[in-house]
């Protein structure tokens, strides 16, 4: 793998044909059935006819792993369907948890286990979960996690201002 990786190729169909598995060439990967989507290359590569394509094919959750993977039209036609849809702003947060953890790291001199950034990032993880779901259920739009990790991210930054004594 790590020799794929370092020669520069960068060509899924070398990555395909080493680990035998199917390529399809001419095709959008969103277009192949499957149980999960993870939209995790870049912005917007994820578009409306793709979104439909993904719930024609009865995928039961899309997990965004890139920022923004999902264009807006996407989006919203996803959180209109029958679909678990969770979006990056709440399924990024683990990376940037995790960079907080370095820094706490770094700046007490210690080290902490695996199994203790695990243990700290799976309460992280839990408790946006929670907030996003919380949230869509107060305001009568149950498991729509978009609109939660909106409405609870937009809490945390009024709460912080009016902390700071802003209005």
């Amino acid at each position: 793998m790590l020799k794929l990786r370092l020669s520069g190729n960068d060509r899924v169909k070398d990555y395909a044909d080493k680990f035998k598995v199917k390529f399809y060439s001419e095709k959008r990967p969103w277009v192949i059935p499957c149980d999960i989507a993870f939209p995790c290359a870049t912005q917007n590569e994820l578009d409306l006819d793709d979104a439909k394509a993904v719930v024609k094919n009865n995928v039961k959750c899309l997990v965004e792993g890139a920022n923004l993977s999902v264009t807006l039209e996407g989006m919203e036609f996803l959180e209109n369907a029958d679909i678990f849809y969770a979006p990056a702003k709440a399924c990024n947060a683990g990376g940037v948890a995790c960079s907080c953890f370095e820094m706490a790291q770094n700046a007490s001199f210690m080290n902490w286990t695996k199994e203790e950034v695990d243990m700290r990032l799976h309460q992280v993880m839990k408790h946006i979960h929670d907030q996003c779901y919380e949230t869509s259920c107060e305001f009568n739009k149950k498991g729509n996690y978009v609109f939660g990790a909106n409405v609870a991210g937009f809490r945390r930054v009024a709460d912080a201002m009016l902390d700071q004594g802003l209005s």
